[in-house]
């Protein structure tokens, strides 16, 4: 039993993250514990699932990019302009009740999945490769999100706006539902319908699935519309967290964080199968190891080696080739029939 618990991709993933929980327990040991306060559910568990939030969206936008074969190293300038498009909408407008906050978030929202919708149209329709095309948005959203704040920090003076980020809603934080509503979309989109299929079956072979009469552009252009959007939605949480717009700071290396809580998760870089709820899980390693680092004290600028370090342990831990070599598990019994081939082979 135990070890067809081990061949389950989200088991390493699941293990690790148990047990960097553990760890801080040696540290604090009320980390795990939750308390009601002033209506609200607080706690270091809480604070993960919080500030979690926006990774585990744009997370979940990239899984299905990276399904395709593709890569999005947009998203971090995504959010970045997100906020500042979101915050400067909110300062501009003259009103009050909850006008200004449908217009930022309608704005935000259509503006990041209108550019996740050009880098589908330069990877499916004009050939880019998709880090080169991802790449070209990486660098022009920032500047884009610099000259929407005008280079400076805008801090925003409207109570609407934070609650999509610092907001409670059950005792829970608002974004935990956002995140949960997201998911819940994709995981219904890919696994109660064909869509899935389609976008594994691209990932594998773009040409067969074409051939099969799946329009293989149109994919691609969905998935990183799709990422475009998840980005916009992480971006506004940020913002309205912190009530303000960074377009120099705001999502700086979530591209990254996206991609390695995807490969932690154990969706391939090559395309293929594709495992949100490991994305997900992925994701809450990353943000439980940085509340880790900063809870016990380790210098901040060690962050980046830290959290390397962990990712590259539970890479090896998921490989199977490595899992064999170094502890002996998913060791291949040989059959009469392979013995004796080998012996006449060795012959």
């Amino acid at each position: 039993m135990f070890k067809s618990m081990m061949k389950s991709r989200l088991f390493w993933p699941i293990l690790v993250l148990l047990l960097i929980l553990i760890i801080n327990l040696f540290f604090d040991r009320s980390f795990l514990s939750i308390e009601m306060r002033n209506g609200h559910l607080t706690g270091s568990l809480i604070d993960i699932l919080n500030r979690g939030a926006p990774l585990i969206l744009i997370s979940i936008g990239m899984t299905l990019v990276i399904a395709t074969k593709g890569i999005d190293l947009s998203v971090g300038s995504v959010i970045a302009m997100s906020g500042a498009i979101g915050a400067m909408t909110v300062a501009s407008t003259e009103g009050t009740g909850l006008g200004p906050l449908f217009m930022a978030i309608g704005l935000s929202l259509l503006i990041c999945a209108l550019v996740g919708g050009w880098n589908g149209l330069l990877v499916s329709r004009v050939g880019v490769q998709p880090i080169v095309a991802t790449l070209i948005l990486m660098v022009a959203g920032r500047g884009i999100a610099q000259l929407i704040t005008g280079g400076q920090i805008t801090t925003v003076y409207y109570d609407p706006y934070s609650f999509i980020g610092g907001g409670y809603l059950l005792s829970l934080p608002f974004s935990v539902f956002i995140v949960t509503f997201v998911f819940l979309v994709a995981v219904l989109l890919t696994r109660k319908t064909a869509l899935g299929l389609f976008i594994e079956s691209v990932g594998s072979n773009p040409d067969a699935s074409r051939l099969a009469g799946i329009n293989s552009k149109n994919i691609m252009l969905m998935v990183y519309l799709f990422s475009g959007f998840c980005a916009g939605v992480g971006g506004l949480i940020l913002s309205s967290n912190v009530m303000s717009a960074d377009g120099n700071n705001a999502g700086l290396w979530f591209e990254l964080d996206a991609i390695l809580a995807v490969v932690i998760g154990g969706t391939s870089l090559m395309g293929g199968r594709f495992y949100l709820m490991g994305t997900v899980i992925g994701a809450l390693i990353i943000q439980s190891l940085t509340t880790t680092i900063y809870s016990i004290g380790v210098p901040a600028e060690t962050n980046l080696v830290v959290k390397a370090i962990v990712v590259l342990i539970v890479c090896l831990l998921q490989s199977p080739e490595f899992r064999r070599k170094v502890f002996g598990f998913g060791k291949v019994k040989r059959t009469g029939e392979q013995k004796e081939r080998e012996g006449v082979s060795l012959s």
